[in-house]
C-alpha cells in the first residue's frame, strides 16, 4: 500500500488494512481527547472503535487527501447510524507522518462532533 492508501484506510476505519503500516514508537493524538503512544496501544483502540462500528451503520465521505514527501492529511465526515436515527456526525481532519520505513510515525486527529 502507498502511504496514501494507508492514510484513507486508518481515517476511514479499516484498521486491519494498516496494522502492518504502524511503527513501533508511534504516537496518535486526538487533539483535546487522547493520546496513545505505541503500535499496541493504537492498535487496542482500534479494536475498541471497531467494536463500537458494528453497533452502528458507517457512512466515511473523504473530502480531501493532500500528500507531500512523508506526510499525508486526510480530510473528511463520519456519520453514525442506529436504528434509522443519526446518533453521531463528525467532521475530522487526521494528519499522517510516515517514517522512512513508509510505517506511520505519528498521526494527529482533529475531530468535531456535530451539535
Amino acid at each position: 500500500m502507498t502511504k496514501t492508501e494507508i492514510a484513507i484506510a486508518f481515517s476511514n476505519g479499516e484498521f486491519d488494512k494498516t496494522d502492518d503500516f504502524i511503527a513501533d514508537d508511534a504516537v496518535w493524538e486526538v487533539v483535546d481527547e487522547d493520546i496513545l503512544k505505541g503500535k499496541s496501544a493504537i492498535i487496542e483502540k482500534c479494536n475498541q472503535v471497531v467494536q463500537y462500528f458494528k453497533s452502528v451503520t458507517t457512512d466515511f465521505k473523504t473530502l480531501n487527501v493532500i500528500s507531500e514527501d512523508n506526510k499525508v492529511v486526510v480530510n473528511g465526515t463520519a456519520e453514525f447510524i442506529r436504528d434509522g436515527k443519526r446518533v453521531s456526525f463528525v467532521s475530522a481532519c487526521d494528519l499522517y507522518e510516515f517514517n522512512d520505513r513508509s510505517q506511520i510515525q505519528k498521526i494527529t486527529s482533529y475531530c468535531i462532533q456535530a451539535k
